[in-house]
């Protein structure tokens, strides 16, 4: 299965060593473009694949293409090659708020087309990456773009009225885990602990809960009641969380992401 990335970026240049080291794909099964000759030349040293500037090329060649260049720039990239697509080819798109049917219509209508939605830790093979297959989209055609994405991370599937939502919680969530993270780190510079140490305490403290969680598949309110003992240090901390409404902020911020991302289509 030949696959194709238009607009080789981070997350493209971070898809293609998943694949590779994985062994899903080899070398000789992937190509990708960029906007500069120089560009393409740095990339194909770099990963050891074919990168060109020829969207069209690479198009004719793949069996799977992937969409990856800026939103804006989707109608025109998908138009221009809109006739190279082999018959029974697969467009995944990565492109944030291009829906299914814009996909398809910018693309000619005649191929399987799936909206996917990954986030940056894809690229060090920890990412959340999920699908809303079109209608053209079969059981296959999602197998097959699970199997390409589980290289960099996880996967799942939503329905496509979903993925604004998407977007706001996981598409942008690493942000908020950050600011997170960054806050721990403050506090544990505030009592005391150096920056590096209180950083790291910090980071690797939420890593440990987040794979509790996904490890042990119970619900996070189970697993911080095993850390709350009674008149302990930890339902404190809780209460100051409480009071300072981080809960309905985090809620609010994932509201205010997914509203953005419904608004990037007008």
């Amino acid at each position: 299965m030949k696959i194709g990335i238009l607009g080789l970026g981070k997350l493209g240049e971070a898809l293609v060593s998943g694949l590779l080291s994985s062994e899903v794909a080899q070398k000789s099964d992937l190509s990708a473009t960029t906007r500069t000759d120089e560009s393409a030349k740095n990339s194909s040293k770099r990963l050891g694949i074919q990168v060109h500037t020829d969207n069209s090329k690479c198009v004719s060649e793949s069996d799977v293409v992937i969409l990856s260049v800026k939103p804006y720039q989707a109608e025109e990239v998908l138009k221009q090659v809109s006739g190279h697509f082999k018959k029974n080819a697969l467009l995944i798109s990565v492109c944030a708020s291009i829906t299914n049917r814009q996909l398809s219509e910018f693309s000619g209508g005649k191929i399987a087309v799936i909206r996917a939605m990954p986030n940056t830790p894809s690229v060090i093979r920890e990412g959340m990456t999920v699908f809303a297959p079109g209608q053209s989209a079969s059981d296959a055609h999602i197998k097959t773009a699970s199997r390409l994405f589980a290289a960099v991370g996880r996967v799942t599937t939503v329905d496509e009225k979903l993925m604004d939502g998407v977007t706001g919680l996981s598409g942008c969530g690493p942000a908020y885990g950050y600011l997170i993270i960054e806050a721990l780190s403050e506090a544990g510079v505030k009592v005391g602990i150096p920056r590096e140490k209180a950083t790291l305490l910090a980071a690797q403290t939420l890593l440990g809960a987040a794979k509790m969680v996904l490890e042990r598949g119970e619900h996070p309110a189970s697993l911080k009641d095993e850390v709350t003992t009674p008149a302990g240090c930890t339902i404190d901390g809780l209460m100051a969380l409480e009071e300072g409404k981080l809960r309905v902020t985090l809620i609010k911020a994932v509201l205010a992401a997914t509203k953005r991302s419904e608004k990037l289509r007008d």
